[in-house]
């Protein structure tokens, strides 16, 4: 189906890693996490997405309040974080230098030990924001696995484990933090054609009628 996007990338890396999984809850300004998490529900009606971010309909009428309430029921078994930084023991940061919050500064000291299936996402993969330790904590807990816009890593035994890279770099020199790895480090596999077609077709649409601006620049959907 000819190239495709970093964004479709990451997209499908997302969904891939929700086998097994029943329900997603994304906050505010993730456009990608909310692709994958849509891609997902493609293949498994039976998926739940609920979006903060979603203009309409949103299925949180209490706001953050039944988010969290859902989370400690149990009845939320993936979320997605990121941040200014992340340091090898999965630790997040939300203050940027300028004393600025990332989105989620509220809830992510909640929500990150009470999901057992947490993400941790940030598209940037530099020694700025991969970092031994973070300078702030923002929230700790046991992430199911870190995503970055050129690597996928695991946690298993309290570390992370590089699983594949979506470019050939050199991870070490671009990573902050220590981590376990293979020999020979797999790339990521790419997108198939019907991820593709699913992703062009009825997710872009989904994702269009909260990310608009996303959507135009990935996609042409205006």
């Amino acid at each position: 189906m000819g190239p495709y996007a970093k964004e479709e990338l990451l997209a499908c890396v997302i969904a891939r890693l929700l086998d097994g999984r029943r329900h997603a809850a994304i906050g505010a300004s993730s456009p990608i996490p909310a692709a994958g998490c849509f891609l997902k529900k493609m293949s498994d009606p039976g998926f739940r997405v609920s979006l903060q971010q979603r203009r309409a309909a949103n299925p949180f009428t209490e706001g953050s309040r039944e988010l969290f309430d859902l989370a400690g029921q149990g009845r939320i078994d993936t979320f997605f974080l990121g941040g200014a930084q992340i340091d090898g023991s999965g630790a997040i940061n939300l203050v940027r230098a300028d004393g600025k919050r990332f989105p989620g500064s509220f809830g992510s000291a909640f929500m990150y030990p009470m999901v057992s299936g947490t993400i941790l996402f940030r598209e940037e993969h530099s020694r700025r924001t991969l970092v031994p330790k973070v300078e702030f904590v923002s929230a700790r807990g046991t992430p199911k696995a870190l995503l970055t816009g050129k690597a996928l890593f695991s946690w298993q035994k309290g570390r992370f484990r590089l699983e594949t890279i979506h470019e050939r770099f050199d991870v070490r020199a671009e990573t902050g933090f220590d981590f376990d790895a293979p020999a020979d480090v797999p790339l990521t596999p790419p997108p198939s054609a019907e991820e593709l077609g699913l992703l062009r077709g009825p997710v872009a649409k989904l994702v269009a009628a909260d990310y608009p601006d996303f959507a135009k620049r990935v996609w042409g959907i205006n």
